[in-house]
């Protein structure tokens, strides 16, 4: 028989507060966390916003060897994961360590101190006649991507399946996705999953603005991102950590846990043609949420929420918009769907994590988050985006779905209280 995977614990780092609380009443009030750049001087950029995390390690319990040696984006995952097992109640210690696993995401892993380490080893290089110690000891933790999965089982004695999962934009979304077979298919019983990304760094800015792929809204930056408007123009970096604790359900019922949910069903493809390029019928994001339908044995009538891709650019919510015509038929005209990038940006690897997280707790309140600044709609997204204003609505099943350069399109289905889990 299939194991079933409940969500019994919640951790997020995320733009505009710290914890599941913080995050929530963020993006229930519709609230933007969309500023100026302060992480460095953004000064000759195109776009010079992002929503930042207000992050100070020594106010998180961090051990010190991850406060002082790892990258940003490392401990928002230990601080995330942190949380999301306090809230599960699982005691790790007590725990069989060969039965828990880890799944984590990020799309560009220790980028930004590469970038500065860089500037270090070069000049260092330039002596190393008399300087035989050109990269500081802890350098190597940031360029193995294999650093965050490993340092995060490192803290909760996680000795089962341990990955790092680097899918772009996607990174999150196959995380988890990877996390839920990884239980159901009885490989363990618990997974700590999530992702984690800190992409606010000179090198990754000027990467998206040789594109254009980031929105260039300088002097209004809380309404710059406006995913499904008419008047879009680009996403706005920015950056945190969600993380869960998926557990097969006899295990959290044997233990007396809360279980917020169900994750229910997963999958993901590519598109095999273009890195940055988009079919404009959307069928590869559609065969994901098909497949996924088809796990969970759900009807497509029977989803009541998306929270979509959304990033805010041309292409992505228009082909996004037809993925999920495709998928849901007309019944997708009478499903809410949202993008939370409106309002904590887009965290590259880390917010398909964030935005399961979101699923979550919309289905623990029974509210839809809006998609902040929408105002004029585009004949080609012509779908219910739910502008500006969070929305209480009765939720059972959930469908959650990314995009990611390179081709990855992912989806993941949650079933809460009442939703179809098989």
């Amino acid at each position: 028989m299939t194991r079933r995977v409940a969500v019994t614990g919640v951790g997020v780092v995320a733009p505009g507060g710290i914890g599941a609380t913080a995050f929530w009443d963020l993006l229930s009030n519709g609230r933007t966390a969309t500023r100026g750049i302060t992480l460095f001087d953004p000064a000759g950029l195109r776009s010079r916003i992002a929503a930042e995390c207000d992050w100070d390690p020594d106010a998180h319990g961090l051990p010190l060897d991850v406060r002082d040696h790892t990258d940003r984006y490392i401990q928002f995952a230990v601080a995330a994961a942190g949380e999301a097992v306090r809230d599960s109640g699982l005691d790790t210690g007590r725990e069989d360590p060969w039965r828990i696993g880890v799944s984590l995401g990020s799309a560009i892993g220790g980028t930004t101190r590469l970038e500065h380490d860089y500037v270090l080893v070069s000049e260092r290089g330039k002596r190393w006649d008399v300087d035989h110690r050109a990269a500081e000891p802890q350098l190597h933790r940031a360029f193995s991507p294999s650093t965050l999965a490993a340092v995060v089982a490192e803290q909760f004695g996680a000795q089962g399946p341990v990955q790092t999962v680097s899918t772009g934009c996607t990174s999150g979304l196959d995380a988890v996705g990877y996390a839920f077979h990884t239980v159901q298919e009885g490989r363990a019983d618990v997974c700590i999953a999530g992702a984690s990304d800190s992409p606010v760094s000179p090198i990754t800015m000027a990467c998206f603005d040789a594109i254009r792929a980031t929105s260039p809204n300088n002097d209004d930056p809380e309404h710059a991102s406006r995913p499904f408007d008419a008047d879009r123009n680009g996403f706005v970096m920015g950056e945190g950590a969600a993380v869960l604790v998926l557990e097969e359900a006899g295990h959290a019922r044997a233990r007396g846990a809360h279980v917020y949910c169900e994750i229910s069903g997963y999958a993901t493809y590519g598109n095999a043609y273009h890195m940055t390029g988009l079919t404009s019928e959307g069928r590869e994001m559609a065969r994901a949420i098909d497949t996924a339908l088809g796990q969970a044995r759900l009807d497509p009538t029977l989803i009541d929420y998306v929270n979509a891709h959304g990033s805010g650019t041309r292409q992505n919510d228009r082909h996004e918009t037809a993925a999920v015509k495709l998928s849901l038929g007309a019944h997708a005209y009478d499903t809410p769907m949202s993008s939370i990038k409106s309002m904590v940006g887009h965290s590259l690897g880390a917010i398909g994590a964030i935005e399961v997280a979101a699923c979550v707790l919309a289905l623990q309140h029974q509210v839809v988050p809006p998609t902040a600044n929408y105002e004029t709609p585009d004949p080609e997204c012509d779908l219910d985006y739910v502008p500006r204003t969070a929305r209480p609505r009765k939720l059972r099943n959930v469908l959650s779905v990314g995009s990611g350069f390179g081709g990855f399109q992912s989806a993941v289905l949650l079933a809460g209280p009442g939703g179809r889990t098989r």
